[in-house]
């Protein structure tokens, strides 16, 4: 448990969770968009224990229609099968439509063929589910280039 804690404290600073240099909260947006309720539940409670503000959508649709609306994320977790529309074809219209934050794909799927396409699609990156505090810390922007 220890460990675990300081990872989510070291997590908080480095999100910038916690006190910034101006003395107030930083906000730290994510976007998680899975078909599973289980999993939208699990990723929440990973990343609103290292203090981040997470929206969930249930298919890629959602989450292309909230950037329609204004929404802004620091970062997507995208999945990649899901129904109505899936987790390439999200990336792909996201990316057209400018968006620039970073893009993390989750996936189940095994098959290297399909990682590569996911990823051509726009992905900063892909990974196998379940997601880790360590994993989920790994996609932080370098806090020296705030």
């Amino acid at each position: 448990m220890c460990s675990l804690q300081s990872s989510i404290t070291r997590s908080k600073v480095m999100a910038g969770g916690d006190e910034n240099s101006d003395g107030g909260k930083t906000d730290f947006h994510v976007l998680v968009v899975d078909d599973s309720t289980v999993v939208r539940m699990v990723h929440r409670m990973l990343m609103t224990s290292l203090g981040w503000k997470v929206q969930e959508a249930k298919n890629g649709k959602e989450a292309v229609d909230l950037h329609i609306n204004g929404a802004y994320f620091d970062l997507i977790f995208m999945d990649m099968e899901m129904p109505i529309m899936n987790g390439p074809t999200a990336t792909r219209e996201l990316r057209a439509m400018g968006v620039k934050s970073n893009i993390i794909g989750v996936t189940s799927c095994t098959f290297e063929s399909a990682h590569k396409d996911f990823i051509e699609a726009g992905l900063n990156h892909c990974v196998s589910k379940p997601l880790t505090i360590a994993m989920i810390s790994s996609f932080l922007p370098d806090s020296n280039n705030k």
